[in-house]
């Protein structure tokens, strides 16, 4: 397989990945894959780029309630990338617009010469290939939407005094996250430690309150909590 990939005959591909303009999308795809590599094994609050939502002007990232044009707002709907964690969103327009725009200067490099006209041709692909990108993601999100959406609905005070299980590398006064068993997929919350205590993996958190700025919990761990 090594020996395919490094292969002259893979020099056409090297060189269509690495300019203009399918290099952008390489770049952003290879960002959101060692983000979902990193995030699966725990290093990173899997949430820190949260739901992303619209309502009335409001842009509601991590749960920060930011006011945007209502142009920005209404292009968000209008496209569909609303409901869903931003993270999703962009590892999806990165892998169709790599597609894409790999596929389009594949087929139209054989008709052009170096020259403006193809720096142009190229960027047309671009601006076409974002686009197809964006529709399809919008079409692809909106199944999963709902699922998004009944995860945030969840009551913070239901939720106070359950226990959950580390699932970051470490629990501490500013990072980490823990799963919450609910009888489905569980619940991935992100958590903070009390008075420069620090968790680990797989260690029994108890949720104490809810902080609402930050959309994250107290927690103390389960031996504590039960003394």
């Amino acid at each position: 397989m090594f020996a395919i990939l490094l292969s002259d005959k893979m020099d056409p591909f090297y060189q269509n990945i690495s300019s203009f303009p399918t290099v952008i999308f390489t770049f952003f795809l290879i960002l959101s894959l060692l983000f979902w590599s990193v995030a699966v094994l725990g290093l990173i609050d899997i949430g820190f780029l949260d739901v992303i939502d619209v309502d009335g002007g409001i842009l509601d990232l991590d749960g920060d309630g930011s006011t945007v044009p209502d142009g920005i707002a209404g292009l968000i709907l209008k496209m569909g990338l609303n409901g869903v964690p931003i993270t999703i969103i962009i590892t999806s327009i990165a892998l169709f617009g790599w597609f894409f725009s790999y596929y389009g200067v594949y087929f139209s490099i054989d008709y052009l010469m170096a020259g403006p006209v193809t720096w142009l041709v190229n960027a047309l692909i671009f601006i076409v290939a974002l686009l197809i990108a964006i529709k399809i993601t919008g079409v692809c999100i909106r199944p999963i939407r709902p699922l998004f959406k009944k995860m945030q609905q969840h009551t913070p005070q239901v939720l106070i005094g359950q226990t959950a299980v580390v699932r970051t590398s470490r629990v501490d006064e500013s990072f980490g996250e823990a799963v919450l068993e609910d009888g489905g997929a569980g619940l991935i919350l992100k958590v903070r430690a009390l008075d420069g205590q620090t968790f680990t993996r797989n260690d029994k958190v108890v949720l104490l309150e809810y902080i609402q700025e930050s959309n994250s919990y107290c927690v103390i761990s389960e031996e504590e909590f039960n003394k």
